[in-house]
């Protein structure tokens, strides 16, 4: 249960911003209504994250899992849940995604994003836990601005996962309408719906 009132006062920004969201992403994203409460507070995040979008040193793909692993690491359902429902979406494959919570188990991660899941775990425990081997190898094989953008995203998804598990913001049921359903085994009936 969030710990603040999603329903803010229905302004004509708060409006603007429902309807922007239910076009953009099917439904209105809790993290935006809980900052709603605070104009500046959500039209700073709202500059500050599509500022973030024209981002573009770094592999996507690598971006999304260091800020997957940092949302795990921090606990963060909620963007654990919009994360595996955009990353869905731009094709990322389903069992990537949902190895990330136990990478060092997975075989599916190539050397490079496993160094990227570490380092996103290491910047997320408090204090920071880098290494010097593990930070110097990501920069050599990244290059310094793409280097420098994973350190950004990383620390920009400890704002978003801190801030969201703070509120008490939970899942949405993102992650629940990007997968097919498996289908039934030969012999048996579809659920009643």
């Amino acid at each position: 249960m969030a710990r603040i009132s999603l329903t803010p006062d229905r302004t004509p920004l708060i409006r603007l911003v429902q309807w922007y969201s239910r076009r953009t992403y099917g439904k209105v994203l809790e993290p935006l209504m809980a900052a709603a409460h605070n104009r500046r507070v959500l039209l700073t995040t709202a500059r500050f994250e599509m500022s973030l979008a024209r981002w573009k040193k770094l592999d996507p793909q690598l971006k999304a899992l260091a800020e997957m692993a940092s949302a795990a690491a921090i606990g963060c359902s909620w963007c654990m849940d919009f994360g595996y429902w955009v990353n869905r979406g731009h094709g990322m494959a389903h069992e990537k995604l949902r190895d990330i919570p136990v990478w060092r188990d997975s075989d599916l991660y190539t050397p490079l994003e496993r160094d990227v899941l570490e380092y996103a775990e290491a910047m997320t425990v408090t204090p920071p836990a880098v290494g010097d081997d593990l930070a110097e190898r990501l920069r050599l094989r990244l290059g310094d601005a793409a280097f420098v953008e994973l350190t950004a995203m990383i620390a920009v998804e400890n704002l978003r996962s801190r801030t969201n598990a703070a509120l008490g913001l939970h899942s949405q049921g993102f992650k629940d309408s990007c997968d097919v359903p498996a289908r039934p085994q030969a012999g048996t009936a579809p659920a009643a719906g």
